[in-house]
C-alpha cells in the first residue's frame, strides 16, 4: 500500500516535487537532453512510432550530449511490441576486435587497460539503431537523424553540463586532436551559450543518410542496409580502420563488417505484481532485479521512505546485488552466468540474511555461491579520506510510448575524453573496453569477440493491461542504483514520477567501480544533503562512510522515466533535474 501524503482542505498532497509533472494520452517522451526530447515529438507528430522516435532521440543525444554519448559507442535498447505483447533488447554492445590480448595487459600495462585506442571495442550504436528501425520501426535512417544533422551542422547553444563535462576533463581531450577540434575549439574551453558546431559529425551522418537515399530505389529494406553498410564496411569503416592502424589499434575490417548487435530476451524478475525487464548479464541489468528481489522480503512502508533504516537496507541490498554482479556477470557466449539462481527467491531469502539491521558491511560483502569460479579479485580500495568520485556523468537515455502502447527504453553512451576521435568523422569508436577487466579468470576479462560488461542498462516495468514504465540513467555504477529507488519511490510509496525522481537520494560505492582501474570505496555511502542530517549520523554510527553531496547533484545519476496509466490512458512523464533532461507529452 502506497504511504499516504499530508492533506490540505481534504485534498492529497504529493510530496515536494522539483518541476511538474508533464501529462499526455497520446504519446509521452523523455530524454536525457531537450532537444533529444524535441527530436522524439517531432516523429511522433509526423506519424513515427514509439521506435521511430526513440532511435532518433538516441542518434540526437550523441551530438548534444557528444561529450558523454558518442554516436560510435554502446547504445542498449529495450522495446516493449504492444501488439505481440512481446518484450525484447538489441544488445547495442560491441565485442573486442581479433587482435584484441589479454596477455597484453597484463604482461606489457601491469594489469590495467590504459586509455587509448587499445581500448576499443566494434562500435553498435549504429547498428542498433537501424536494426531496431528495421524490424520495428517505420521511418527512414535519414528521418530519424535529421535533427540530429541539423544539431550538429547548424550548431546547439552549448548547454551547462557540456561545459562542465569539458572542463573537468580538459586534459585528457587535449591529448588527440580530433577531440581537441570538436571539444575545444580554438584551443578553449567553450562558455555555456556558445555556438557549439560539430561539422564532421553532421557530414558522418548526411553520408549515411544519403547512401540510403541512393539505395532506397530498392526499398526501405534496401536503404537502411545501404546506410548501415556505409558504417561497417564503407568509407566510414575504412577511415577507422585506417585511424586504428596507424596508431596501434586493434580494430580491423572484418571485424566492422563481422558486427551485428545481438537480439535477445530481457531478465525478467516480478515485484509486487510488476514485471521488471531488464537486459542481460552482459550489462549490469540484472542488479535491478536482484535488490528487488532481496527488499522484497522487508517491510519498506513500516521502516519509512528515506529513514535511516530505510537507506541502509536499500544500500546493503545493493552492495548484495554489486557482489553477485563481480563473482557472476559476463557476456553469456563466454561464461556461465546463472542468472535463474541469481533471481530465486529462495537464493534471496539466504543472501538477505547478510543484512544486518544493527551493522553495515564496511567492504562489499561476499558473492553467493551459486556455481563454480573464481573468487573475488582484490580491486583496488581508495582510502576512506578518499574524494567520492565525481565522473559518474557519463551516459544518457531516452524513453519514448506512442498512442499504440509500444515501449523504447534505450541508452546511448560512450565517453569522449579516454580514446580519441576519429579525424574527420567527428566521434570515437566505442572505447568501453574500460569496462572490461584485465584480471584473468574474472568473468568479464578482456577476450577477443568478448563484450565487456557494460554500464549503461535500459529497464520495463509492466502490469499487463494496467502500468507501463520505460526508465533508465545516466551515471556508470550509479545508473541501477538510481534507477531502484525512482521505482520504489512510485510504486512503494505511491510518489508521481516526476516526484520519485525528484526525491533525494543515495549512493554506495563499496562496489570496484565498473570503469578502469576498477577502484573501490569501502562503505563509502553518499547522500544528497536533502536528507536529514540525523538520518546521516545514524547511518555512520552503522559503520556507513558518509560522504554529504549537494541538494541535487550529479553523483547520484540522471534518471529519465515515463508512467502509463493503461486503465486511464493518462501517461506522466518524468526527467531529472540533475541534468538538461525533459519530458514532453501530448
Amino acid at each position: 500500500m502506497a504511504t499516504k501524503h499530508p492533506s490540505y482542505e481534504g485534498e492529497s498532497v504529493p510530496p515536494p516535487s522539483l518541476q511538474p509533472a508533464v501529462i499526455g494520452r497520446r504519446y509521452m517522451a523523455s530524454t536525457g537532453h531537450y532537444l533529444a526530447t524535441e527530436a522524439a515529438i517531432d516523429i511522433l507528430q509526423g506519424g513515427g512510432n514509439a521506435v521511430d522516435a526513440g532511435v532518433s532521440a538516441c542518434i540526437t543525444l550523441g551530438v548534444v550530449q557528444s561529450d558523454q554519448v558518442q554516436f560510435g559507442g554502446v547504445a542498449p535498447i529495450m522495446v516493449y511490441l504492444a501488439e505481440m505483447d512481446e518484450v525484447l533488447t538489441i544488445s547495442g554492445l560491441g565485442w573486442w576486435p581479433k587482435a584484441a590480448s589479454l596477455d597484453y595487459f597484463v604482461n606489457e600495462c601491469r594489469g590495467e587497460i590504459p586509455i587509448g585506442v587499445r581500448r576499443t571495442v566494434v562500435p553498435a550504436a549504429p547498428d542498433a539503431y537501424i536494426q531496431a528501425l528495421s524490424r520495428y520501426g517505420t521511418m527512414s535512417f535519414g528521418d530519424a537523424a535529421r535533427h540530429a544533422i541539423r544539431c550538429a551542422r547548424e550548431g546547439i547553444a552549448l548547454h551547462r553540463h557540456m561545459k562542465i563535462y569539458i572542463e573537468r576533463h580538459a586534459e585528457r581531450i587535449r591529448n588527440w586532436p580530433g577531440n581537441a577540434e570538436c571539444f575545444l575549439p580554438d584551443g578553449r574551453i567553450p562558455e555555456v551559450g556558445d555556438l557549439f558546431v560539430q561539422r564532421d559529425l553532421a557530414a558522418t551522418l548526411q553520408y549515411m543518410a544519403d547512401e540510403e537515399h541512393a539505395a532506397a530505389k530498392g526499398g526501405r529494406e534496401s536503404g537502411l542496409a545501404a546506410a548501415r553498410d556505409a558504417f561497417y564496411k564503407g568509407d566510414i569503416a575504412q577511415m577507422m580502420v585506417a585511424f586504428q592502424r596507424e596508431n596501434g589499434g586493434w580494430l580491423a575490417a572484418d571485424d566492422l563488417a563481422g558486427y551485428a548487435s545481438a537480439v535477445e530476451p530481457p531478465v525478467a524478475y516480478r515485484y509486487r505484481g510488476i514485471d521488471i525487464y531488464s537486459c542481460g548479464p552482459w550489462c549490469q541489468g540484472p542488479v535491478v532485479p536482484q535488490a528487488l528481489s532481496l527488499l522484497e522480503g522487508i517491510d519498506l512502508e513500516t521502516l519509512g521512505h528515506n529513514t535511516p533504516e530505510y537507506i541502509h537496507a536499500v544500500a546493503e541490498a545493493i552492495k548484495l546485488a554489486f557482489a553477485d554482479r563481480e563473482r557472476h556477470y559476463g557476456d553469456p557466449r563466454f561464461v556461465d552466468v546463472p542468472i535463474g539462481a541469481l533471481l530465486d527467491s529462495d537464493y534471496a531469502a539466504e543472501r538477505r540474511k547478510l543484512i544486518r539491521s544493527d551493522e553495515a558491511w564496511t567492504e562489499l560483502p561476499p558473492a553467493g555461491s551459486v556455481n563454480g569460479g573464481p573468487d573475488r579479485w582484490a580491486a583496488p580500495a581508495a582510502t576512506r579520506d578518499a574524494p567520492t568520485p565525481v565522473h559518474a556523468a557519463d551516459t544518457s537515455y531516452a524513453a519514448v510510448i506512442d498512442g499504440g502502447g509500444n515501449v523504447f527504453s534505450a541508452t546511448p553512451s560512450d565517453t569522449s575524453w579516454d580514446a580519441p576521435v576519429v579525424p574527420g568523422l567527428g566521434f570515437t569508436p566505442s572505447a568501453r573496453g574500460s569496462q572490461s577487466f584485465a584480471v584473468p579468470g574474472h568473468a568479464s576479462c578482456v577476450a577477443p569477440g568478448k563484450r565487456p560488461r557494460l554500464t549503461p542498462n535500459p529497464a520495463i516495468a509492466l502490469k499487463r493491461g494496467e502500468f507501463a514504465m520505460p526508465f533508465g540513467a545516466s551515471g556508470g555504477d550509479t545508473q541501477p542504483q538510481g534507477m531502484l529507488q525512482v521505482l520504489l519511490n512510485h510504486v512503494v510509496f505511491g510518489m508521481d514520477i516526476q516526484a520519485a525522481i525528484d526525491a533525494p537520494r543515495l549512493c554506495t560505492h563499496s562496489q570496484p567501480d565498473s570503469f578502469e582501474p576498477h577502484t573501490a570505496y569501502p562503505a563509502r555511502l553518499a547522500l544528497e544533503s536533502r536528507i536529514d542530517r540525523a538520518a546521516g549520523d545514524r547511518l555512520a554510527a552503522l559503520g556507513h562512510d558518509v560522504d554529504w553531496l549537494r541538494d541535487i547533484s550529479i553523483g547520484v545519476g540522471g534518471v529519465s522515466a515515463i508512467s502509463a496509466d493503461l486503465k486511464r490512458g493518462a501517461m506522466t512523464g518524468g526527467a531529472d533535474p540533475r541534468r538538461p533532461a525533459r519530458a514532453m507529452g501530448w
